[in-house]
């Protein structure tokens, strides 16, 4: 039996008409599932970013924790050690010079090598990897990688001054940092008065008298590294960096600072102790 070209047409009509009901709803489950893949995903991305949220809490709570720690520490040694201690850490007295090819171009240094100052003409001196090349700063010879050891240095006549150990891979060219972190463990004097502790914040001193002399005593010792200063005459501690980690060599730090026309134009001076 024929179809009639009307029922053929009715037939195809149907057949595109079931079509395109399938493909809508094909379409309508495809969208479906899309937007519940985006709701899941936008859910595990708000859960990620919290989740990286509470750990960067948690590592600063820890750091604040370990910095604080770290102070009470000190305090507790400070307490521990007796006014006199002075005399305990000075029989570990080192003999220390300066080495003129980590000194500063401006820099001046003594035949003997103990003592070192800011000049005005700046010296063409080869720029080896050992030398500063924009910070007033000047290193011993010597180094030291294990035990105990002590020196002091005149700081008499000085505005200004910074004085300590640093590891043998610090940054000797361009801006320097003066923290642990960076590899160096100091103190220095600004303006007269002011005299400074640079931990992995700035410490300011409070000091009964001005030192004329500094002693500077360290202990190498495995995860209980000490850094401490001392005023000499007062026979008093200045401060103490403590727990600090060596796992290189340390050479004694100097920097007398510019002499800024003359106000600050005393030397520092390595000198022997007086026993």
């Amino acid at each position: 039996m024929e179809l009639s070209k009307e029922d053929t047409n009715r037939q195809i009509l149907t057949v595109k008409e079931s079509v395109e009901r399938s493909q809508a709803e094909l379409i309508k489950t495809i969208k479906e599932k899309q937007t519940m893949t985006e709701k899941l995903a936008e859910g595990f991305v708000k859960d990620l970013k919290q989740e990286i949220s509470e750990l960067k809490k948690r590592s600063t709570e820890v750091e604040q924790l370990y910095v604080a720690q770290q102070e009470k520490l000190r305090k507790l040694i400070i307490k521990l050690l007796p006014e006199s201690d002075l005399k305990r850490v000075q029989q570990y007295e080192v003999d220390v010079t300066l080495d003129p090819d980590t000194a500063y171009p401006d820099l001046i240094l003594s035949d003997d090598g103990k003592q070192v100052k800011h000049g005005d003409v700046r010296k063409n001196l080869p720029d080896n990897p050992k030398r500063f090349d924009t910070c007033v700063i000047v290193l011993a010879k010597q180094s030291f990688s294990s035990g105990r050891f002590y020196y002091e240095v005149q700081v008499k006549g000085k505005t200004e001054w910074d004085l300590g150990v640093v590891r043998e891979s610090i940054n000797r060219k361009g801006e320097i940092t003066l923290r642990p972190q960076a590899g160096y463990w100091t103190i220095w004097l600004r303006n007269d008065n002011k005299y400074l502790a640079l931990a992995n914040t700035d410490v300011l001193l409070s000091l009964k008298s001005r030192p004329q002399k500094v002693g500077v005593f360290v202990d190498y010792e495995e995860g209980l590294g000490l850094v401490s200063f001392y005023d000499v005459d007062a026979e008093a501690l200045i401060y103490s960096f403590t727990g600090c980690s060596f796992t290189e060599k340390l050479y004694p730090f100097f920097s007398p600072e510019p002499h800024y026309g003359g106000k600050n134009s005393a030397p520092l001076i390595i000198s022997p102790v007086s026993h």
